[in-house]
């Protein structure tokens, strides 16, 4: 098991994390499995899906946009409360297949973390299970 730091820059953001994951899965002691990903909070989250250049800014806009305005109760600050909506509804985990140590991600599929309260580190673990 490996944990990985992510750095944000930006407030929301989007960070391929598909290399660093298979520069990791280079030294897994087997060549096939699956990939288990975590993050251990509770404003980001982890997922897949093209990431062209501007999809990335296209996913946050859209996200952001399916919360509704309204007065959120979240005690210590409610404007913090659609953070961890959003970080709940993508969820703080994902498997991926790999062969040859080498995520079996689609042709535009592209593993990523999401942050929704940057400018931060935040840890992501990661773990094989080989076959």
């Amino acid at each position: 098991m490996k944990t990985i730091t992510i750095a944000t820059k930006k407030n929301d953001e989007i960070v391929d994390i598909t290399e660093t994951i298979e520069t990791h899965l280079r030294e897994a002691p087997t060549e096939n499995g699956l990939c288990f990903l975590f993050v251990s909070h509770t404003t980001c989250a982890l997922t897949t899906a093209d990431l062209d250049p501007g999809t990335d800014l296209d996913f946050l806009d859209a996200l952001r946009r399916m919360l509704p305005h309204i007065s959120y109760r979240h005690p210590h600050d409610p404007s913090h409360t659609p953070d961890h909506i959003l970080s709940s509804i993508i969820g703080p985990s994902i498997t991926v297949p790999y062969r040859n140590r080498q995520l079996l991600l689609g042709t535009w599929q592209r593993g990523f973390y999401a942050e929704f309260d940057g400018q931060r580190f935040k840890r992501v673990v990661v773990a094989g299970i080989g076959e």
